[in-house]
């Protein structure tokens, strides 16, 4: 009779099975690994430090010689102390060119009043706000308007301070979110439909341990994610993480452990693959837009902040953030760890109460 204390860890087993599984997929290693890499590399492409982006201002050809005079004064190809790109001289026809965004601001001189002036833009486009803005004072100065407090810039282009730094947590949180909620429920589903959970449900394994090795395996996915994620951070993008490393890696795991017991909870007892994918969707769209992946949710009404705060992508991409960009440790992101441990704790326990093999 061989030994019972040498009998196989069935949580073990499962853990190093899935984990096979998975690598033997080349389309699901490219999409956890390769992807967010990928995705990282574009953004931070579109967004990297440029020279100052000038409004681009038109000017119809028939401006006085004044305003002519005057945009000259700080067109680029016209002034070492360039405020604006000019495009006069009929280089396109200024209503179609402000219509299709080849320029952010139309300036002429009113009907009737050569010494007046009529600006044409979209208020709601920041860069035409920020032309006309640009422009009228340019224009004011000519006219012999001075400033009566004297101002300075500071411009903010270090580590920490940059787009990139903001958007790279959300990018991290992001790619935890869907490689998990993704790798866990759509994986079930499709052992279910294949007849695999009805074997597994022949042999002594608890419901507990396939759950348990479950949520290993996509930690052993973690590791190798985010270490993977923050070497392309940091030779791409001079990314460091300047808080605590610990705090780090325990949001991360409390995400991906809140992740992993959303999918479990879907998986739990659908059997159909097309439902898993709507109820996935379901799931991740609805963070992918408010949660603050790539742009704050500041932006949304204050009545919604505290319910789009409760959001585990959100948590995670705020504890990421603070930690990574603002130097914070355990303390300070504790109560992103409770909305983490929360989702967790009861997610893994709604799932473990209504899972089924079949």
């Amino acid at each position: 009779m061989a030994d019972a204390s040498r009998q196989p860890n069935p949580v073990v087993e499962l853990t190093v099975a899935r984990f096979r599984e998975f690598i033997r997929e080349p389309g699901a290693v490219f999409w956890a690994f390769g992807f967010p890499v990928i995705l990282a590399l574009a953004l931070g492409l579109a967004f990297r430090e440029r020279g100052r982006t000038l409004p681009r201002v038109g000017l119809e050809p028939q401006a006085p010689a004044w305003l002519v005079q005057g945009l000259s004064a700080i067109d680029g190809e016209g002034s070492t102390e360039a405020l604006i790109d000019l495009v006069a001289d009929g280089e396109v026809e200024t209503a179609r060119a402000l219509r299709i965004g080849a320029v952010d601001l139309v300036v002429r001189a009113a009907q009737g009043d050569s010494r007046a002036l009529v600006y044409e833009y979209d208020p709601t486009r920041e860069a035409s706000a920020a032309a006309r803005v640009i422009v009228d004072d340019a224009l004011q100065r000519a006219l012999g308007r001075s400033d009566l407090l004297p101002s300075s810039e500071v411009h903010l282009t270090a580590p920490g301070a940059r787009y990139i730094d903001f958007l790279f947590p959300g990018i991290i949180g992001m790619s935890l979110m869907s490689s998990t909620l993704w790798g866990v429920g759509y994986s079930i589903v499709l052992a279910r439909k294949r007849k695999q959970l009805k074997r597994l449900a022949a042999t002594p394994m608890r419901r507990w341990h396939f759950i348990l090795a479950t949520f290993l395996s996509r930690v052993l996915f973690l590791v190798v994610e985010v270490a993977l994620l923050l070497l392309f951070g940091w030779l791409v993008f001079d990314i460091v993480i300047r808080g605590s490393v610990p705090a780090f890696a325990l949001v991360s795991l409390l995400g991906t452990a809140s992740f992993g017991a959303i999918g479990l909870m879907i998986a739990a007892r659908v059997s159909s693959v097309e439902a898993a994918n709507g109820w996935l969707n379901l799931a991740t769209f609805p963070m992918w837009m408010l949660s603050g992946v790539f742009f704050s949710y500041e932006r949304f009404p204050e009545v919604t902040h505290f319910a789009i705060r409760l959001l585990p992508l959100t948590a995670l991409n705020d504890g990421l953030r603070a930690i990574v960009n603002e130097g914070a440790g355990l303390v300070d992101v504790a109560s992103q760890i409770v909305v983490l441990a929360v989702w967790a704790v009861v997610g893994f326990a709604i799932a473990a109460s209504r899972f089924r093999w079949q």
